[in-house]
């Protein structure tokens, strides 16, 4: 079993906007190893979730989460996101691909957020 994960975003047409998205691939590669690891995006820049299952699948993937980095639940998350998914299990069948709940749905990253806005706070 090769696992996978695919951190989701926006996109932008800002190539800085990027940063932090591979920032957390990276750190994401560093505490697993054995874990593939890519970022999707879903327009303005590249590569899109299509794009990057293929990449995935050449790769030998065979389980592959899908974790929106949204830290709402918006249009995309509810609708486009679950759209583009469901493509992905019809050209993909032997990939198991699971659609995670939002990052900002996550109790885990709601309390580092609060930590974050205390410590800062003057």
């Amino acid at each position: 079993m090769t696992r996978a994960v695919v951190l989701f975003g926006h996109g932008s047409r800002d190539p800085q906007w990027r940063e932090a998205m591979d920032a957390v691939a990276a750190r994401v590669a560093a505490l697993d190893a054995s874990l593939l690891v890519r970022c999707a995006f879903l327009e303005m820049m590249q590569p899109d979730l299509p794009a990057c299952l293929r990449d995935l699948d050449q790769a030998g993937a065979t389980h592959v989460s899908v974790l929106p980095l949204f830290l709402g639940t918006g249009r995309h998350a509810r609708h486009d996101l679950p759209v583009l998914v469901d493509e992905a299990r019809v050209s993909h069948p032997h990939i198991e691909i699971r659609l995670l709940p939002s990052a900002g749905e996550h109790a885990a990253v709601l309390d580092l957020l609060a930590r974050v806005a205390i410590g800062s706070s003057v």
